[in-house]
């Protein structure tokens, strides 16, 4: 009796670990389906983003579709930033320890938004790309 009281936590933590697997396995493919409108599209637990030409749009990861999505078109934002726990960082001088990582858009109308990633390589790499696409449009309209 007692030993089968010991493996009754380990059978309530198996099971919430397949229903955790599970739950983000159907956020995985719910995102699958949702990346295919996009050329360039991330996951992350925190949120999902897709570009689509100059159009960008981001949401949170459900089971089903993703939920908040927020879509701006590029030629709208002045200005791109890497944020670590919400304070704007240069990639040169990029601090040691950091819980969150995000890439803020400020538009031309001051308003800004930020878009959550759990690993700096990934916001590094949205950032640049980013920040490559906003110049080029931004140098374009300029011409």
């Amino acid at each position: 009796m007692e030993r089968g009281l010991l493996w009754l936590p380990l059978l309530a933590i198996f099971i919430a670990l397949a229903w955790a697997g599970w739950n983000e396995y159907r956020k995985v493919e719910a995102y699958k389906r949702w990346a295919t409108n996009f050329e360039r599209a991330k996951y992350d637990i925190l949120a999902v983003l897709g570009q689509q030409g100059r159009h960008v749009t981001w949401g949170k990861p459900t089971r089903g579709e993703p939920i908040d999505l927020v879509s701006l078109d590029l030629s709208q934002v002045s200005q791109l930033q890497l944020i670590a726990d919400q304070e704007a960082v240069r990639l040169e001088a990029v601090p040691d320890r950091v819980r969150h990582w995000g890439v803020r858009f400020i538009l031309t109308n001051g308003h800004h938004y930020d878009v959550p990633f759990t690993d700096f390589e990934l916001a590094q790499h949205w950032y640049t790309y980013l920040q490559g696409q906003i110049q080029t449009l931004q140098s374009a309209s300029i011409d």
